[in-house]
């Protein structure tokens, strides 16, 4: 399974964030891709998690990964558009990695522009699903590129939703932020902000990333 370091520094923040947290029995994973994110988070919490994917090819692959988990009786793979999910409840917690680059150059390559670009499912219209599915004291976590913060943090307001947590991520201390990772309710609340560089000068993991991604990372 490929997986990308941004995306498993975003599952790993989340994980952590919800660690032991009893309130937190489902978990919608919107636009699983191969199940990163759901696997992440089974490691850490008890919850029953369904990943919804669009992808045929990706719905497969995150349905194998499941099922070769320890965690597969808590893992759900539904092979659909997240607009026609309906499930019979809400989620204390829904997370997504969502396309990026929505209005952004494309590449020549279809399977990447799948994977990496939006045109007909928005930020906006992942902050709608969201709403409809999200309990009222649940929250949701959403990884954009940092260029989209303000766009985001606008449409997130007209939504009505309050911002908890937000963490900007470079890649190394020469860089300049590349990643936002974010968590929003539904409810006010107080904002926390920070930032975790991925590598330092000598081209190692800093300790912050370390400490996060010690538990999946086999070198670490």
């Amino acid at each position: 399974m490929k997986v990308c370091t941004d995306a498993c520094l975003f599952g790993a923040w989340v994980a952590r964030e919800i660690a032991g947290d009893d309130v937190v029995s489902n978990i919608l994973d919107i636009g699983t891709g191969t199940g990163l994110l759901s696997l992440l988070l089974a490691q850490k919490n008890n919850a029953s998690i369904d990943a919804v994917e669009l992808s045929t090819d990706a719905a497969s692959q995150a349905s194998e990964n499941f099922v070769a988990s320890p965690w597969k009786s808590r893992l759900k793979i539904h092979h659909c558009d997240i607009r026609r999910f309906d499930p019979a409840y809400q989620y204390d917690l829904i997370i997504s990695n969502p396309p990026f680059f929505e209005d952004d150059l494309k590449s020549e390559d279809e399977h990447r522009n799948t994977a990496m670009h939006s045109t007909t499912f928005t930020l906006d219209e992942l902050l709608k699903q969201i709403k409809r599915l999200l309990k009222q004291n649940g929250a949701a976590a959403v990884l954009i590129p940092f260029h989209r913060n303000n766009y985001f943090e606008n449409i997130l307001e007209l939504n009505g939703f309050f911002i908890k947590e937000v963490m900007q991520v470079k890649q190394t201390v020469r860089h300049t932020f590349f990643r936002s990772m974010y968590i929003f309710t539904k409810y006010s609340q107080g904002k926390n902000e920070g930032e975790i560089t991925i590598q330092n000068e000598e081209k190692q993991y800093t300790a912050a990333f370390a400490a996060l991604l010690k538990d999946y990372y086999l070198k670490l």
